[in-house]
């Protein structure tokens, strides 16, 4: 099937939910994208500051910006004036260069606490007690141009599928517990974003409310993702 097809396929299948789906377009060339786009998708995730930028330059500015991968403090600078929400925010350092930038843009910056839960040694994020702490720090409480919207994870990369049953499902847990304990008056800190290419079914089935879809959108990545 082709890129609209698939789009439409994945969509069907969401259809009785309130997951979104974020197509995941890193490493595809912007006519891939405008195909995605011209099917009605309008939400699109880059890992590297560097690409997104030059798609941002390329494409409809009605199209929604997420930034899903590894993000630099001196990369912030870049994406600030545009980007709709980041994924990954991993410490609270990364959390002020984003406050500070989207000050200087008159903006506030949607965000998700990125939270390790794979059982590999190569994934980013916070663990559990390293989160909580940050959302108790004076420092975070002081930013008032950023905003909290969940937390996002990815799972251990196995064929086990309760091992990623279990990681999604303690992900859940937990925002749940920042929900009653830091955002329990805030309906805006309502999104878990889990779930990719091989377990976004079980993502959804956990209580996934974005999926991050690429390669079943759009096929096998043309070329290797740079380091942003």
């Amino acid at each position: 099937m082709g890129i609209a097809a698939n789009i439409s396929a994945i969509k069907e299948e969401l259809k009785n939910s309130s997951v979104r789906l974020i197509a995941v377009s890193k490493t595809k060339p912007v006519e891939s994208i405008t195909d995605a786009y011209n099917a009605g998708q309008r939400i699109f995730g880059e890992n590297t500051v560097q690409e997104l930028v030059e798609k941002y330059e390329s494409l409809p500015k009605d199209i929604e910006w997420h930034l899903i991968g590894h993000l630099q403090t001196n990369k912030v600078k870049y994406i600030a004036p545009f980007i709709k929400m980041i994924h990954s925010v991993d410490s609270l350092k990364l959390i002020q260069e984003i406050n500070k930038q989207a000050i200087k843009h008159g903006r506030v910056i949607d965000c998700l606490l990125q939270i390790y839960i794979a059982d590999e040694d190569t994934k980013y994020g916070m663990d559990f007690a390293e989160a909580i702490e940050l959302l108790r720090s004076n420092e975070f409480k002081e930013l008032k141009n950023v905003k909290i919207r969940g937390v996002m994870g990815i799972a251990t990369l196995t064929d086990n599928p309760r091992m990623i049953r279990d990681e999604f499902y303690e992900l859940n847990t937990f925002f749940t517990g920042l929900k009653e304990t830091f955002f329990q008056n805030e309906t805006d800190f309502s999104e878990i974003s889990m779930g990719m290419s091989g377990d976004y079914k079980i993502a959804v089935e956990q209580g996934s409310t974005m999926i991050r879809l690429g390669s079943t959108l759009f096929g096998n990545r043309a070329r290797k993702s740079e380091t942003n």
